[in-house]
């Protein structure tokens, strides 16, 4: 599979330099620090927002109902990573067309013509594969399904470049400071946390790490302390511990950690129209100071192996 997602990065590269394709229809913009001093990715798999136009014709949903499972405007709330000596990985093509947070071999039934279901998968009976069947409201895209040619076209040119990249991200950061840590950057409606007892309490910040098992407990005390020290209220891992990016790039054990960061979309955005509140640029700069505090933490590459 290593094999493989090289040869398609490396194809995928030279398609785009011989054919000159646009930013937006390149899989995935790469920001880079002018000098790189962290072992800290910031990375945002859902803040995609281009939508073909041929995509859009396939689909029951309009241009806006069809924005529902976006993480919008996330990659703006973390572009300062670059200041503090971070790159920041911002994928381009929407979740509702392809979803980097699934594996590639999560083929929903359903929504892909040939497909044989491959036993209980909650996300794929959910309708939420690797090619998406509905939206986060449980709205479905299409009127009927794809083929099965259609969906492996959009892994082939929009999932393994983007993994591609973020392997060899990963792989040059723990070779140039001997560990790596992922910050894969998400949001979440209010309504996912705002029900049952967490009414009124509910956290603004959901940090996830498997449970334990996708990062260093230190380094998890760590991003929890600085989000409270910024006047956030956290939980960990309720209700969202972190799926396909954390299960497959969190190797502690091999000095290589992922933190999903889940923010609630009501802090800075009204959700009902898609749009930046009038809170944006005050919750934007209490993130400054958040993702400062964990760029430093990379800087140090002693700080976990002390602890």
């Amino acid at each position: 599979m290593a094999i493989l997602a090289d040869f398609i990065g490396i194809v995928s590269s030279i398609w785009a330099l011989c054919y000159g394709c646009p930013m937006q229809d390149a899989p995935f913009t790469l920001f880079e620090p002018v000098h790189r001093s962290s072992c800290v990715v910031f990375a945002t798999p859902h803040s995609g927002r281009h939508y073909a136009p041929e995509f859009l014709a396939q689909s029951v949903l309009d241009s806006h109902a069809i924005r529902a499972s976006e993480d919008a405007f996330v990659d703006h709330l973390f572009e300062p990573a670059v200041q503090f000596g971070a790159p920041l990985l911002v994928a381009n093509a929407p979740r509702a067309y392809v979803d980097l947070n699934r594996a590639c071999d999560e083929l929903d039934p359903a929504v892909i013509e040939g497909v044989k279901s491959l036993g209980v998968n909650a996300r794929i009976a959910s309708g939420l594969g690797v090619v998406p069947r509905v939206v986060a409201i449980g709205t479905p895209i299409y009127r009927g399904k794809i083929s099965l040619k259609e969906a492996q076209e959009r892994i082939y040119r929009i999932w393994w470049p983007y993994h591609h990249k973020l392997t060899a991200l990963l792989d040059q950061t723990r070779v140039q400071f001997g560990q790596a840590i992922l910050i894969d950057c998400h949001s979440m409606p209010h309504s996912a946390v705002s029900r049952g007892p967490l009414e009124g309490t509910a956290p603004q910040i959901v940090l996830g790490d498997r449970f334990g098992a996708a990062a260093d407990e230190t380094l998890m005390a760590h991003i929890h302390g600085a989000f409270v020290e910024a006047g956030f209220r956290v939980a960990r891992n309720t209700p969202f511990a972190g799926a396909f990016i954390s299960r497959r790039y969190g190797k502690p054990q091999m000095g290589q950690h992922a933190v999903q960061i889940e923010i609630d979309r009501s802090l800075y955005m009204d959700e009902a129209r898609i749009r930046p509140s009038a809170e944006f640029d005050a919750v934007r700069r209490r993130l400054v100071g958040v993702i400062a505090d964990i760029a430093r933490l990379g800087q140090s590459g002693q700080e976990l192996a002390a602890q």
